[in-house]
């Protein structure tokens, strides 16, 4: 199946990043190679853009993509958690730009075999994003705890019937084990009330993202990392984060305040003390949505929030 997706807020984010030709910018998320192909086309060749994944087959979709600009493109497959590591090999210290695109791509979705989709009633519990990773979906339905269960899916999923559906599951798989998206997705649906199911979209959504999120890290690598990214970043240089989720929103959203205001004084001391100084500036107050146009193009869309931070040194 060809990778196929959709880049989301995709000229706003390019406004944003304020692309300087001979700047190093890093796309850290870069699934098919859709922002990349615009942020490359505006650099010269004394330019620069890296393009990190951790899914190999966004990594040889993207590579196709950008081969017209491979005199200014660095593909490098791992976890955009690796940044740094990653830069400092190139002898990279500081970039012009970050983005990240989060969430998971059409692709990945419309690949039954991947295993993200509960529309799909025989594909495989997998959800992993890098194939090289021994957990999988199936591993956290069949082994964890219910205790462990319900807390990822109230968590990650906000679900309310969250206590519910891990009762069922660990009652499911005591039978035999649980080993398709199918299976879970008969089981989800058993565990909440039929009129609930008729009026609240598809009664497996919530659980499916949340053992996604559980399984792949996502939301502690975006917290343990964003520091770090504003930190590489040249003086008036800017990340652009773009997220599907409400609890990835509401971490970039603390992190870019807190990276603006990092001051931990008493509101009522007279001068800071702590010794915390601002890393920059917020750029979006709020957040920065698709438009309707957009929209009637890509349903898939709707969830998206694109923050913009820029660096002051």
């Amino acid at each position: 199946m060809e990778f196929r997706h959709t880049s989301v807020l995709l000229e706003e984010t390019i406004e944003q990043l304020n692309i300087r030709p001979e700047g190093i910018y890093v796309d850290g998320t870069l699934g098919g190679g859709g922002h990349s192909y615009e942020i490359a086309g505006r650099l010269s060749s004394a330019g620069r853009l890296i393009g990190i994944d951790q899914d190999a087959d966004a990594i040889e979709a993207a590579g196709r993509r950008l081969a017209p600009y491979r005199d200014r493109v660095t593909i490098i497959r791992s976890n955009y958690s690796d940044m740094r590591v990653e830069l400092d090999r190139l002898g990279i210290q500081r970039v012009d730009g970050i983005l990240l695109d989060l969430g998971v791509s059409s692709y990945q979705l419309d690949t039954p075999e991947r295993g993200f989709t509960y529309r799909e009633e025989h594909a495989p519990l997998d959800m992993r994003m890098d194939n090289r990773q021994t957990l999988t979906a199936g591993d956290i339905v069949n082994t964890y705890s219910e205790s462990e269960l319900y807390r990822i899916i109230r968590d990650y999923g906000e679900d309310r019937f969250a206590k519910n559906i891990a009762k069922h599951i660990v009652a499911a798989r005591a039978d035999k084990p649980i080993e398709t998206t199918g299976e879970l997705t008969q089981i989800i649906r058993a565990s909440i009330p039929m009129k609930v199911q008729s009026t609240g979209g598809h009664p497996a959504k919530r659980t499916f993202q949340a053992i996604r999120i559980a399984l792949n890290r996502e939301l502690e690598v975006l917290e343990d990392t964003l520091d770090d990214m504003i930190e590489l970043l040249t003086d008036g240089g800017r990340i652009c984060i773009i997220t599907f989720h409400s609890l990835e929103d509401r971490i970039v959203k603390n992190n870019f305040k807190r990276n603006e205001h990092p001051c931990t004084c008493p509101s009522d001391f007279p001068v800071c003390v702590c010794g915390k100084k601002p890393k920059g500036a917020v750029i979006t107050r709020k957040p920065i949505l698709p438009t309707e146009a957009e929209l009637r193009e890509n349903s898939r869309a709707s969830s998206a929030k694109l923050r913009v931070f820029e660096r002051q040194l």
